[in-house]
Parts: C-alpha cells; structure tokens; sequence
C-alpha cells in the first residue's frame, strides 16, 4: 500500500515557501490558460498535504502545545526562564500578550494560510481538467476542501475574526477580502461546507495511507458542529446559548464514525505515542511525517522540538513544556475516581508517586516525566527520569511533558544540532475524541446520560488496561493506579455530574496534548478556571505572580499586527488588545 507521507518530500519541493504575499504567490508545477495535466494537478494535491504540516518550533500549526496547553492550566512554557522565548511565556501570562509579537502567532497565522493557498492552486488546476479524463478529480477536490477546512478550523480557534479565502476569488480579491465579512456564524458554516462536501465525495477508505477519508471528514464536521454549537453572538467571546440542533448533528456525526467499523480506541494508550502505530485504529486524522525517505533529512516534526528533557546525555534541549503542578494533581484519584473538589488542596511531588503513594488514574506515566520514574516507557537505568533532566526547576517545577517525546534509541528520532525532530505522525483527531464529543452531546442535550456514561466508560477502561509499560525493570507499577469507571452507586450521574466527569475526562485523556484552552473557551469557562488556576498557581510558581486572565480578551489571540499593517487596515483587531 502506498503511503502518502512518503511522497510528500519530494513533491513539497514544487510548493512556495511561507511569506506574506502569500495570496499573489503562484507554485511551480501550475498550469494555467492552457489547461494541467493530471501529473500537475496531483503534485499540487500532494504539495497541499505537504502545506499542513510545513512548521517548525517557531509558528507551530500541528502541534497546539503553544496555544492549546502552556495557554491553558495543564503547563507551564518551561525552558531556559520566562525570557527563553518570551512569545510563549506572554501567552502563559495572557496579560502580556500582544499583537505585536513577531515570532509564534505570526508565524502561524502565515504557514495556515501557505496551506490554505496551496488547496486554492490545487483546485483550480484541478477544475482544468475535464471530468471524463480524471475519475479522481471530484475526490481530489473533496480532499482540498478537507484540507482548507482544516486550516481554516485551526485558524479560527485561534483567532475567532479571519478572512475566509477560497478558491473562487482572484488573487486580487483575496486581497480585499476582511477578517470581518462573516459573523462567527457564518464562518463557522463556510468551514462546516467544506467538510460536508468532502464527507459526501470522499470514499471510505483510501488506497494511499494519509489521505483524508468519508469518516475523517464526517468526524471534522462533528468536531466543527460542536464548537459551533456553544454560540458566541457578540464580540465579548461570552457562551450565550447551546444550540440543540447543532448537538444533534454532533450526535449523528459521530454516530457515522463510530458505526463505520473502521476505528476503535488502541488497546493500550501508550500506542497514541509511540513509534510503529502510526495511522492505526484510532488514527482519525493525522499529520504525516518520515524518516529514512531518501531526502536528506527525512520529512520530520520539529513542532516540538524543544520540549526534549534538557539534561538528559541521550537528548540535550531544551525543557520546554512542564506540566503545572494543577494538572499533575489532577490525575490523583480517590476510590478510583477524581478528586473533583480536593484534587489540588496539595502540591504533589514526585516521591508522593510511588507503588505505595498516592492512588493515581495511569494516564499520569503516559503523559507526565518525573523523578524515578520510567522515561517514554523504557526502564533501563539510563532512561530513568531524574531531576538532573529538568532545566529549570527553580522556575518551572520538577514534571516534564512526555506524550510528545520519543526515545533516543527510537529508529523515528533524529536530532540535528541541539535540536530533535521525529517521524511520529502527530493526530489532529483521535477515536477518543469521537467518543467523547458524542458524550459531550449527549449530556448537553441532557437525552441520554446513560448512553454518554456507557461512552466515558470506554475511554477509563481502555486507560484502567494501559499499565503493562509503566513498569519497572523488575516489572512492579511505577505508580499507585487505580481508576474505577462511573456507576450509580459511586458517583451522581445526572447532568451536572456527568458534565463534570466528561469535562474532567478529556482533561485526563488529551493532557499536554494542546487541546484544554479551546475546551475553556468552547465550554464558556476559561476566565472563571484559569484565573483560579492562577490563584493557587501563584503561590506555587513566582514566575506567575502577575499572571491574568482577562474575559472578553484573553479567548482569543490577536490579530497579527504585522498582518493588519500589511492589508492597510483591511484586518479589525479582535476586542481588547
């Protein structure tokens, strides 16, 4: 079977590089006037694909550890200080951050839009084509609106206000086209349009690994319908209505997936981030990365390149991305369930995680780097976690994020200079998550809360039987687990409490994985969690002592402002900044 990820290498060569004409710029490899020949048109295909995940440590666009974790309470920027990269550390702020921040944001509003010009260029050459010569072109197509869904989707919960570009407008109009044409409605549908089309032209499978599907399709548009559905009239950012129909269609979406037979959770969670998984099970939709392809140095991820343990002989650099001491006590149980309420009355330290300590969920050793415990689940003396790894603990604490990592003995890592990248395909959407939206919409629509328990239950039974590599080399647990799954006799299952537990699950179940601050702001409750996130963080980290959280601001990130003066004032700045 040919895999798309391999391919991509050679044909990116073809595609422009990321600047700030990126509307007037045309690729080579496109034919106009004349007509594309079918070579053409795929190699743009595939330069799309290649678009997507064109980043790096600076302006990541697969990787959301920036915006999605740091911003929110799951951790902290780590590194070298809060002047080691000091974009990321005035998002950690949220009080600092600026439209006139030149290196994360900018850079990632620019790549998403490289990507969304390169699905611009593909249509159009495919659109030359007529129809009886190419049997593809229609699918080809579907998968280029799927991939400027997808851009547009990340786009717009990072920035709410965007200009929507599409392949009906000229270069020239591209450039005229505001940031405020559309109301959040509105663009929520232009993005929910593509993927509907790519879900009713796109064939169940593909014979080429890494190109979208029906159900990759079906489960972005359950994803697009659920954000939308937590309303936003106005410019305040405020959740001021859940639309039930919109849950509906989440329900019915993920009911596709869910029933295509095709997806299913991994049978142990240590799968989702480890080399040799890749595309498997519960792979709905990923970004595709290589090593060894004949290229000189392989098409790798660098999105987290600097998040490797820093003291470490087998890594080097650079102890960015600790988990907060909130989120590490967040995965201490009580009776195998969280300690909703009293889960951070103490700052847990690593000597309180033992096979004697503390009762833990085991996600904790899949997602978190502590001291004495096994490192990306080798348990050899020299992948020992130590406080020796961690950069700055004066600063940021004693944990390290793991998820992310893979180690130095891994055929996947490569480390050029100070700096690591890997081959491991980063997931945009994992079958988990179909679960649990569906569960997430069920409970709010407040029809089937037994249905929505029956879904968590999956996803804590799958994390009950992930113990067999967080152990020791004498095979004892690293930790003290014990998770129990929700019944009537343990726990309160109406529609508070089973609100409670699925918002508390996908903490758990997607930690460090950039996904909690679009949660917050989704839910409506970003400013009410993370400013009591920052009261007790504050008293723990001196780092943060005057962190804060502004509402009807901090939801969203501003604007570029190197963009606004590019397009002459064209662009509104979002409220606030």
């Amino acid at each position: 079977m040919k895999t798309l990820k391999y391919i991509i290498p050679v044909i990116a060569l073809m595609a422009f590089s990321s600047c700030k004409d990126f509307l007037e710029t045309e690729p080579h490899g496109q034919v106009s006037g004349a007509g594309s020949s079918i070579e053409a048109a795929e190699a743009l295909v595939v330069a799309a694909y290649a678009g997507i995940a064109n980043d790096d440590m600076i302006g990541p666009i697969t990787s959301m550890w920036v915006y999605g974790s740091v911003r929110s309470d799951d951790a902290y920027k780590g590194g070298g200080g809060v002047a080691d990269v000091p974009d990321v550390n005035y998002y950690e702020q949220y009080n600092l951050t600026n439209p006139s921040q030149e290196w994360m944001g900018t850079y990632t509003w620019e790549l998403l839009y490289s990507a969304i010009s390169r699905t611009t260029y593909a249509i159009r050459a495919l659109n030359e084509i007529p129809d009886a010569d190419y049997a593809d072109k229609t699918a080809r197509i579907a998968e280029m609106r799927f991939l400027r869904g997808h851009s547009h989707f990340v786009l717009k919960k990072l920035y709410k206000r965007i200009p929507y570009i599409h392949d009906g407008l000229s270069n020239e109009d591209a450039l005229t086209v505001s940031n405020t044409d559309l109301t959040n409605d509105e663009l929520w549908n232009k993005i929910a349009d593509d993927f509907t089309f790519a879900m009713q032209n796109l064939p169940e499978i593909q014979p080429e690994v890494g190109r979208a599907n029906k159900y990759s399709a079906a489960a972005y548009l359950a994803k697009t319908r659920l954000f939308q559905a937590y309303e936003q009239a106005d410019d305040n950012h405020a959740v001021t209505n859940i639309n039930a129909a919109r849950l509906q269609e989440v329900v019915d979406l993920c009911d596709t997936v869910i029933n295509s037979g095709h997806y299913d959770l991994q049978p142990d969670f240590a799968e989702n981030f480890l080399d040799g998984y890749d595309n498997d099970v519960e792979s709905v939709w990923a970004a595709q990365f290589s090593i060894s392809d004949g290229t000189a140095y392989g098409r790798l991820s660098f999105a987290t390149g600097l998040n490797y343990p820093h003291g470490a002989p087998q890594y080097g650099c650079c102890g960015f991305h600790a988990p907060s001491h909130n989120l590490v006590n967040a995965f201490s149980t009580e009776s195998g369930l969280p300690k909703f309420t009293t889960f951070n009355d103490v700052a847990l330290t690593p000597e309180d995680f033992t096979p004697a300590g503390q009762t833990v969920d085991p996600r904790i050793d899949h997602t978190v780097g502590m001291d004495g415990h096994p490192y990306k689940y080798r348990n050899e003396d020299e992948y020992i976690f130590s406080d020796s790894w961690v950069r700055d603990a004066g600063v940021y604490g004693r944990f390290h994020s793991m998820k992310e990592q893979q180690a130095a003995d891994c055929s996947c890592y490569s480390k050029q200079g100070p700096f690591i990248g890997s081959s491991k395909n980063i997931d945009f959407i994992r079958y988990a998550d179909v679960l649990l939206w569906k569960a997430e919409a069920l409970i709010e629509l407040n029809t089937d809360l037994v249905g929505a328990r029956d879904l968590i239950n999956q996803v804590r039974q799958r994390a009950a039987n992930s113990t067999g590599r967080t152990v020791f080399s004498d095979g004892s647990p690293a930790s003290n687990y014990d998770i129990a799954e929700y019944t009537d006799l343990n726990y309160t299952w109406d529609q508070a409490g089973a609100r409670e537990a699925l918002r508390w699950e996908r903490r758990l179940e997607f930690a460090t994985e950039g996904q909690r601050f679009f949660d917050l702001v989704r839910w409506g409750i970003a400013e009410q969690t993370l400013n009591a996130y920052l009261d007790v963080e504050k008293t723990r980290r001196d780092f943060l002592s005057s962190a804060k959280f502004t509402a009807n601001r901090d939801e969203y990130y501003p604007i570029p402002q190197r963009e606004i003066d590019f397009t002459k004032g064209l662009y509104t700045q979002n409220p606030n900044y």
